[in-house]
């Protein structure tokens, strides 16, 4: 089963995580990252805090557009964010994602640093 992990503090993704709920499979667990505890070999509340992370069935850590492309294809949508792995629309995904989680970052958690790398 793949573990998606979730920042319950934030509206969107909040909104994100309810839809899943409703239309995922059941080889997915939603996990609030603030409900765990942190463990060696696992990324950081920091670390879950800045990007998405999805822990596979095969162990494997995903984070950013990966996990998400990864979450919805447990979902009827998956074909739909799949194009985000495309070669060309996956490095601007990449980059957006990138932009977008440190500016999510520094407005829920005040994070001045996080918002400095446009990069």
């Amino acid at each position: 089963m793949d573990t998606l992990f979730y920042d319950s503090k934030c509206p969107l993704c909040q909104r994100e995580i309810r839809l899943l709920q409703r239309i995922a499979d059941d080889e997915l667990a939603l996990v609030d990252l603030h409900s765990v505890e942190e463990a060696p070999g696992q990324p950081t509340r920091l670390e879950k805090l800045t990007a998405l992370h999805l822990r596979t069935a095969e162990g494997v850590w995903l984070t950013g557009v990966d996990a998400t492309v990864r979450s919805w294809a447990h979902t009827p949508w998956g074909w739909a964010f799949s194009i985000l792995r495309w070669p060309l629309i996956g490095a601007l995904a990449d980059w957006f994602y990138r932009l977008w989680a440190r500016r999510r970052y520094q407005a829920l958690y005040g994070c001045a640093a996080c918002a400095d790398d446009d990069g």
